[in-house]
Protein backbone atom coordinates (compact mmCIF):
# COMPACT_ATOMS: atom_id res chain seq x y z
CA UNK A 1 0.00 0.00 0.00
CA UNK A 2 1.36 3.43 -0.90
CA UNK A 3 0.41 6.77 0.57
CA UNK A 4 -1.10 9.43 -1.69
CA UNK A 5 0.98 12.51 -2.62
CA UNK A 6 -1.56 14.64 -0.74
CA UNK A 7 -1.42 13.43 2.87
CA UNK A 8 -4.68 11.48 3.31
CA UNK A 9 -6.15 13.44 6.21
CA UNK A 10 -9.25 14.55 4.29
CA UNK A 11 -11.99 12.19 3.03
CA UNK A 12 -11.99 13.94 -0.34
CA UNK A 13 -15.13 13.52 -2.43
CA UNK A 14 -15.49 13.22 -6.20
CA UNK A 15 -16.17 16.93 -6.75
CA UNK A 16 -13.02 18.45 -8.27
CA UNK A 17 -13.52 22.19 -8.89
CA UNK A 18 -11.25 23.97 -11.34
CA UNK A 19 -13.12 27.23 -11.83
CA UNK A 20 -15.55 29.50 -10.01
CA UNK A 21 -18.31 31.63 -11.49
CA UNK A 22 -19.97 34.01 -9.00
CA UNK A 23 -21.86 31.60 -6.68
CA UNK A 24 -21.11 28.41 -8.61
CA UNK A 25 -18.16 26.03 -8.74
CA UNK A 26 -17.35 24.23 -11.99
CA UNK A 27 -15.85 20.74 -11.93
CA UNK A 28 -13.10 19.57 -14.26
CA UNK A 29 -15.78 17.73 -16.28
CA UNK A 30 -17.87 20.91 -16.59
CA UNK A 31 -20.50 20.10 -13.94
CA UNK A 32 -21.80 23.23 -12.19
CA UNK A 33 -22.47 23.19 -8.46
CA UNK A 34 -24.39 25.84 -6.56
CA UNK A 35 -22.02 26.79 -3.76
CA UNK A 36 -23.88 27.32 -0.49
CA UNK A 37 -20.79 26.24 1.45
CA UNK A 38 -18.44 29.08 0.44
CA UNK A 39 -15.34 27.10 1.34
CA UNK A 40 -16.85 26.89 4.86
CA UNK A 41 -17.74 30.59 5.18
CA UNK A 42 -14.64 31.83 3.32
CA UNK A 43 -15.69 32.96 -0.17
CA UNK A 44 -18.03 35.66 1.04
CA UNK A 45 -17.79 37.57 -2.26
CA UNK A 46 -18.25 34.46 -4.37
CA UNK A 47 -15.65 33.18 -6.83
CA UNK A 48 -15.27 35.91 -9.43
CA UNK A 49 -15.56 39.25 -7.62
CA UNK A 50 -13.80 41.84 -9.79
CA UNK A 51 -12.82 44.07 -6.89
CA UNK A 52 -11.12 41.27 -4.98
CA UNK A 53 -9.45 39.71 -8.01
CA UNK A 54 -8.23 43.08 -9.26
CA UNK A 55 -6.76 44.05 -5.89
CA UNK A 56 -4.82 40.78 -5.65
CA UNK A 57 -3.60 41.03 -9.26
CA UNK A 58 -2.39 44.62 -8.83
CA UNK A 59 -0.62 43.84 -5.59
CA UNK A 60 0.96 40.65 -6.96
CA UNK A 61 2.50 42.70 -9.75
CA UNK A 62 3.91 45.20 -7.24
CA UNK A 63 5.04 43.43 -4.06
CA UNK A 64 3.93 40.07 -2.65
CA UNK A 65 6.04 39.58 0.45
CA UNK A 66 8.32 41.61 2.65
CA UNK A 67 9.61 40.79 6.13
CA UNK A 68 7.87 42.18 9.18
CA UNK A 69 11.26 43.57 10.18
CA UNK A 70 10.34 46.49 7.90
CA UNK A 71 7.54 49.00 8.03
CA UNK A 72 4.24 47.90 6.49
CA UNK A 73 2.20 50.66 4.84
CA UNK A 74 -0.30 48.02 3.65
CA UNK A 75 -0.64 46.40 7.08
CA UNK A 76 -0.94 49.72 8.86
CA UNK A 77 -3.73 50.80 6.52
CA UNK A 78 -5.82 47.63 6.98
CA UNK A 79 -5.19 47.52 10.74
CA UNK A 80 -6.45 51.11 11.00
CA UNK A 81 -9.62 50.21 9.11
CA UNK A 82 -10.27 47.27 11.43
CA UNK A 83 -9.60 49.40 14.51
CA UNK A 84 -11.98 52.08 13.20
CA UNK A 85 -14.70 49.48 12.52
CA UNK A 86 -14.43 47.42 15.72
CA UNK A 87 -13.85 47.46 19.47
CA UNK A 88 -10.11 46.92 18.95
CA UNK A 89 -7.15 49.23 19.39
CA UNK A 90 -4.53 46.97 17.83
CA UNK A 91 -4.29 44.06 15.36
CA UNK A 92 -1.87 41.18 14.71
CA UNK A 93 -2.17 39.58 11.26
CA UNK A 94 -1.90 35.82 10.82
CA UNK A 95 -2.17 33.28 7.99
CA UNK A 96 -5.15 31.32 9.32
CA UNK A 97 -7.91 31.12 11.89
CA UNK A 98 -6.03 28.66 14.08
CA UNK A 99 -3.07 31.04 14.22
CA UNK A 100 -5.41 33.90 15.11
CA UNK A 101 -6.80 31.84 18.00
CA UNK A 102 -3.24 30.93 19.08
CA UNK A 103 -2.37 34.63 19.19
CA UNK A 104 -5.55 35.31 21.18
CA UNK A 105 -4.63 32.60 23.71
CA UNK A 106 -1.14 34.07 24.10
CA UNK A 107 -2.58 37.58 24.46
CA UNK A 108 -4.92 36.48 27.25
CA UNK A 109 -2.14 34.75 29.16
CA UNK A 110 0.33 37.58 28.60
CA UNK A 111 -2.18 40.10 29.97
CA UNK A 112 -1.93 38.51 33.42
CA UNK A 113 1.65 37.31 33.37
CA UNK A 114 2.99 40.70 32.30
CA UNK A 115 1.51 41.98 35.55
CA UNK A 116 3.24 39.25 37.55
CA UNK A 117 0.28 36.87 37.89
CA UNK A 118 2.18 33.84 36.56
CA UNK A 119 -0.45 31.42 37.86
CA UNK A 120 -3.23 32.87 35.69
CA UNK A 121 -2.85 30.83 32.53
CA UNK A 122 -6.08 28.82 32.20
CA UNK A 123 -8.81 29.59 29.69
CA UNK A 124 -12.33 28.31 30.29
CA UNK A 125 -13.63 26.89 27.00
CA UNK A 126 -16.92 25.27 26.04
CA UNK A 127 -18.21 21.90 24.86
CA UNK A 128 -18.66 21.23 21.12
CA UNK A 129 -16.36 24.15 20.29
CA UNK A 130 -14.00 24.15 17.34
CA UNK A 131 -11.00 26.48 17.51
CA UNK A 132 -8.61 24.95 14.98
CA UNK A 133 -6.24 22.05 14.44
CA UNK A 134 -2.99 23.15 16.09
CA UNK A 135 -1.93 21.55 19.37
CA UNK A 136 -3.19 24.49 21.41
CA UNK A 137 -6.49 24.81 19.57
CA UNK A 138 -7.34 21.10 19.73
CA UNK A 139 -6.46 21.22 23.42
CA UNK A 140 -8.92 24.10 23.80
CA UNK A 141 -11.70 21.82 22.50
CA UNK A 142 -13.27 18.95 24.43
CA UNK A 143 -13.77 16.87 21.26
CA UNK A 144 -12.18 13.45 21.60
CA UNK A 145 -12.19 12.94 17.81
CA UNK A 146 -9.66 15.78 17.49
CA UNK A 147 -7.54 14.57 20.42
CA UNK A 148 -7.07 10.96 19.35
CA UNK A 149 -3.50 10.22 18.35
CA UNK A 150 -2.04 13.50 19.59
CA UNK A 151 -1.55 13.00 23.33
CA UNK A 152 -0.40 14.58 25.49
CA UNK A 153 -2.59 17.63 25.03
CA UNK A 154 -1.45 21.04 26.18
CA UNK A 155 -2.58 22.14 29.60
CA UNK A 156 -4.27 25.41 30.44
CA UNK A 157 -7.84 24.72 29.31
CA UNK A 158 -10.92 23.85 31.33
CA UNK A 159 -14.14 22.71 29.66
CA UNK A 160 -17.65 23.85 30.61
CA UNK A 161 -20.99 23.18 28.90
CA UNK A 162 -21.74 25.69 26.14
CA UNK A 163 -24.31 28.31 27.13
CA UNK A 164 -24.05 27.36 30.83
CA UNK A 165 -23.35 30.62 32.63
CA UNK A 166 -23.45 29.11 36.11
CA UNK A 167 -21.03 26.41 35.02
CA UNK A 168 -18.65 29.10 33.75
CA UNK A 169 -18.98 31.03 37.01
CA UNK A 170 -18.25 27.90 39.05
CA UNK A 171 -15.16 27.09 36.97
CA UNK A 172 -13.39 30.36 37.80
CA UNK A 173 -10.41 29.81 40.08
CA UNK A 174 -6.96 31.21 40.94
CA UNK A 175 -5.51 29.98 37.62
CA UNK A 176 -8.23 31.45 35.39
CA UNK A 177 -7.06 33.91 32.75
CA UNK A 178 -10.31 34.25 30.80
CA UNK A 179 -12.97 32.69 28.60
CA UNK A 180 -12.60 31.49 25.00
CA UNK A 181 -15.94 31.13 23.22
CA UNK A 182 -17.65 31.22 19.83
CA UNK A 183 -20.74 33.47 20.03
CA UNK A 184 -22.26 31.17 17.40
CA UNK A 185 -20.80 27.68 17.25
CA UNK A 186 -20.11 26.72 13.64
CA UNK A 187 -18.74 23.18 13.58
CA UNK A 188 -20.86 22.52 16.66
CA UNK A 189 -24.06 22.94 14.63
CA UNK A 190 -24.82 26.68 14.14
CA UNK A 191 -25.73 27.08 17.81
CA UNK A 192 -26.03 30.73 18.88
CA UNK A 193 -25.20 31.51 22.49
CA UNK A 194 -28.00 33.06 24.52
CA UNK A 195 -28.03 36.74 25.39
CA UNK A 196 -27.83 35.83 29.09
CA UNK A 197 -24.71 33.74 28.50
CA UNK A 198 -22.79 36.34 26.48
CA UNK A 199 -23.75 39.25 28.74
CA UNK A 200 -22.95 37.09 31.76
CA UNK A 201 -19.48 36.17 30.50
CA UNK A 202 -18.74 39.84 29.90
CA UNK A 203 -19.87 40.67 33.44
CA UNK A 204 -17.83 37.83 34.96
CA UNK A 205 -14.75 38.93 33.02
CA UNK A 206 -15.16 42.47 34.32
CA UNK A 207 -15.78 41.32 37.89
CA UNK A 208 -12.72 39.04 38.04
CA UNK A 209 -10.37 40.94 35.68
CA UNK A 210 -10.48 38.14 33.10
CA UNK A 211 -10.09 38.27 29.34
CA UNK A 212 -13.20 37.63 27.24
CA UNK A 213 -11.74 36.07 24.08
CA UNK A 214 -14.12 35.50 21.15
CA UNK A 215 -13.49 33.08 18.30
CA UNK A 216 -15.28 34.72 15.36
CA UNK A 217 -13.33 32.89 12.67
CA UNK A 218 -16.58 31.59 11.15
CA UNK A 219 -19.15 34.11 12.41
CA UNK A 220 -17.21 37.28 11.61
CA UNK A 221 -16.88 39.70 8.69
CA UNK A 222 -20.54 40.39 7.80
CA UNK A 223 -21.58 36.71 7.84
CA UNK A 224 -24.40 37.29 10.37
CA UNK A 225 -25.50 40.73 9.17
CA UNK A 226 -23.23 42.49 11.66
CA UNK A 227 -19.54 43.02 11.02
CA UNK A 228 -18.89 40.72 13.98
CA UNK A 229 -21.53 38.53 15.62
CA UNK A 230 -20.90 39.81 19.15
CA UNK A 231 -22.53 43.07 18.08
CA UNK A 232 -25.89 41.23 18.14
CA UNK A 233 -25.40 40.82 21.90
CA UNK A 234 -24.47 44.42 22.65
CA UNK A 235 -21.15 43.43 24.22
CA UNK A 236 -17.49 43.86 23.33
CA UNK A 237 -14.69 41.34 23.84
CA UNK A 238 -11.16 42.04 25.03
CA UNK A 239 -9.63 39.88 22.29
CA UNK A 240 -11.10 38.46 19.07
CA UNK A 241 -9.83 35.94 16.51
CA UNK A 242 -10.98 36.40 12.92
CA UNK A 243 -10.15 34.74 9.57
CA UNK A 244 -12.10 32.91 6.83
CA UNK A 245 -14.19 35.65 5.20
CA UNK A 246 -11.73 38.43 5.99
CA UNK A 247 -9.65 37.45 2.96
CA UNK A 248 -12.54 36.46 0.72
CA UNK A 249 -10.62 33.33 -0.30
CA UNK A 250 -7.07 34.53 0.24
CA UNK A 251 -5.65 32.85 3.36
CA UNK A 252 -5.23 35.21 6.25
CA UNK A 253 -6.59 36.02 9.67
CA UNK A 254 -6.12 38.44 12.52
CA UNK A 255 -6.12 38.79 16.27
CA UNK A 256 -7.83 41.98 17.44
CA UNK A 257 -7.38 43.35 20.95
CA UNK A 258 -7.94 46.35 23.13
CA UNK A 259 -4.94 48.32 24.31
CA UNK A 260 -5.48 47.00 27.84
CA UNK A 261 -5.70 43.36 26.71
CA UNK A 262 -2.54 43.64 24.60
CA UNK A 263 -0.35 45.02 27.39
CA UNK A 264 1.74 41.84 27.44
CA UNK A 265 2.25 41.63 23.67
CA UNK A 266 5.49 43.59 23.41
CA UNK A 267 8.62 43.38 21.24
CA UNK A 268 9.68 39.77 20.72
CA UNK A 269 6.64 38.10 22.27
CA UNK A 270 5.03 36.99 18.99
CA UNK A 271 5.68 36.92 15.27
CA UNK A 272 4.85 35.49 11.86
CA UNK A 273 6.92 35.26 8.69
CA UNK A 274 4.01 35.68 6.30
CA UNK A 275 1.45 37.36 8.55
CA UNK A 276 0.34 40.70 7.17
CA UNK A 277 2.07 40.27 3.81
CA UNK A 278 1.11 42.86 1.18
CA UNK A 279 -0.88 40.36 -0.90
CA UNK A 280 -3.08 39.41 2.05
CA UNK A 281 -3.53 43.06 2.97
CA UNK A 282 -4.72 43.88 -0.56
CA UNK A 283 -7.30 41.10 -0.32
CA UNK A 284 -8.43 42.34 3.08
CA UNK A 285 -8.82 45.91 1.87
CA UNK A 286 -10.95 44.73 -1.07
CA UNK A 287 -13.18 42.74 1.28
CA UNK A 288 -13.54 45.72 3.59
CA UNK A 289 -14.42 47.94 0.63
CA UNK A 290 -17.23 45.54 -0.27
CA UNK A 291 -18.75 44.52 3.09
CA UNK A 292 -17.84 47.00 5.82
CA UNK A 293 -20.77 49.33 5.28
CA UNK A 294 -24.31 49.53 6.59
CA UNK A 295 -25.94 48.95 3.20
CA UNK A 296 -24.17 45.64 2.60
CA UNK A 297 -24.79 44.45 6.15
CA UNK A 298 -28.49 45.30 5.83
CA UNK A 299 -28.66 43.26 2.61
CA UNK A 300 -27.10 40.25 4.35
CA UNK A 301 -29.67 40.57 7.14
CA UNK A 302 -32.55 40.82 4.66
CA UNK A 303 -31.37 37.86 2.58
CA UNK A 304 -30.80 35.81 5.71
CA UNK A 305 -34.28 36.51 7.04
CA UNK A 306 -35.80 35.66 3.66
CA UNK A 307 -33.99 32.33 3.42
CA UNK A 308 -34.73 31.48 7.04
CA UNK A 309 -38.45 32.18 6.59
CA UNK A 310 -38.59 29.99 3.48
CA UNK A 311 -36.60 27.25 5.21
CA UNK A 312 -38.98 27.23 8.18
CA UNK A 313 -41.89 26.84 5.80
CA UNK A 314 -40.06 24.22 3.74
CA UNK A 315 -39.07 21.89 6.60
CA UNK A 316 -42.73 21.48 7.54
CA UNK A 317 -43.17 19.50 4.32
CA UNK A 318 -40.65 16.89 5.52
CA UNK A 319 -41.26 16.37 9.24
CA UNK A 320 -39.46 13.03 9.10
CA UNK A 321 -36.24 14.77 7.98
CA UNK A 322 -36.03 18.21 9.53
CA UNK A 323 -36.52 19.59 13.02
CA UNK A 324 -35.66 23.30 13.13
CA UNK A 325 -33.70 26.17 11.61
CA UNK A 326 -31.25 28.26 13.62
CA UNK A 327 -28.60 30.87 13.06
CA UNK A 328 -28.36 34.51 12.05
CA UNK A 329 -27.89 36.32 8.75
CA UNK A 330 -26.30 33.99 6.21
CA UNK A 331 -24.88 31.68 8.90
CA UNK A 332 -27.79 29.24 9.03
CA UNK A 333 -28.21 25.64 10.10
CA UNK A 334 -30.97 23.07 9.56
CA UNK A 335 -31.07 20.58 12.42
CA UNK A 336 -32.13 17.21 11.08
CA UNK A 337 -33.98 14.33 12.75
CA UNK A 338 -31.64 11.92 10.96
CA UNK A 339 -27.89 12.00 10.47
CA UNK A 340 -27.05 15.07 8.40
CA UNK A 341 -23.93 13.84 6.60
CA UNK A 342 -25.62 11.34 4.23
CA UNK A 343 -28.15 14.02 3.24
CA UNK A 344 -25.36 16.53 2.64
CA UNK A 345 -23.69 13.95 0.35
CA UNK A 346 -27.01 13.33 -1.44
CA UNK A 347 -27.49 17.05 -2.15
CA UNK A 348 -23.92 17.31 -3.44
CA UNK A 349 -23.79 14.20 -5.62
CA UNK A 350 -27.37 14.00 -6.91
CA UNK A 351 -28.44 17.64 -7.05
CA UNK A 352 -25.19 19.62 -7.39
CA UNK A 353 -25.89 21.62 -4.24
CA UNK A 354 -22.95 22.24 -1.93
CA UNK A 355 -23.68 22.69 1.79
CA UNK A 356 -21.67 21.76 4.89
CA UNK A 357 -22.35 19.06 7.46
CA UNK A 358 -21.83 19.94 11.12
CA UNK A 359 -22.26 18.56 14.60
CA UNK A 360 -25.63 18.02 16.26
CA UNK A 361 -27.02 16.54 12.99
CA UNK A 362 -26.96 19.97 11.39
CA UNK A 363 -26.74 20.96 7.75
CA UNK A 364 -24.92 24.29 7.43
CA UNK A 365 -26.15 26.83 4.86
CA UNK A 366 -23.27 29.27 4.27
CA UNK A 367 -23.73 30.92 0.86
CA UNK A 368 -21.60 33.74 -0.52
CA UNK A 369 -22.92 37.00 0.90
CA UNK A 370 -23.42 38.30 -2.67
CA UNK A 371 -26.18 35.83 -3.58
CA UNK A 372 -29.22 37.22 -5.38
CA UNK A 373 -32.78 36.10 -6.02
CA UNK A 374 -31.72 33.68 -8.75
CA UNK A 375 -29.32 31.81 -6.47
CA UNK A 376 -31.83 31.72 -3.61
CA UNK A 377 -34.49 30.27 -5.91
CA UNK A 378 -32.02 27.71 -7.29
CA UNK A 379 -31.09 26.72 -3.74
CA UNK A 380 -34.68 25.98 -2.81
CA UNK A 381 -35.29 24.10 -6.06
CA UNK A 382 -32.30 21.84 -5.40
CA UNK A 383 -33.06 21.44 -1.70
CA UNK A 384 -36.69 20.53 -2.45
CA UNK A 385 -35.69 18.02 -5.09
CA UNK A 386 -33.10 16.55 -2.75
CA UNK A 387 -35.55 16.13 0.11
CA UNK A 388 -38.19 14.64 -2.19
CA UNK A 389 -36.00 11.82 -3.50
CA UNK A 390 -33.92 11.18 -0.38
CA UNK A 391 -34.07 7.68 1.05
CA UNK A 392 -33.25 7.64 4.75
CA UNK A 393 -30.52 4.99 5.26
CA UNK A 394 -31.66 2.02 7.31
CA UNK A 395 -30.11 1.78 10.75
CA UNK A 396 -27.30 -0.72 11.10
Amino acid sequence: MSITPLMPVYPRCGVRPVRGDHCHLIDEDGTRYLDFASGIAVNLLGHSHKGLIGAIQRQAATLMHVSNLYGSPQGEALAQRLVDKTFADTVFFTNSGAEAVECAIKTARAYHQAAGAEERHELITFTSAFHGRTMATISASNQEKMHKGFAPLLGGFRYVEFDDLEGARAAIGPATAGFLVEPIQGEGGIRPASQEFMSGLRALADEHDLMLVLDEVQSGVARTGKFYAHEHYGIEPDVLATAKGIGGGFPFGACLATEKAARGMTFGTHGSTYGGNPLAMAAGMAVMDAVANDEFLAEVTEKGERIRTRLEQFIGNYPELFELVRGTGLMLGIRMKVESRPFFVHLRDKHQLLTVAAGDNTLRVLPPLVIGDAEIDEFFEKLSAGAADYQIPEAG
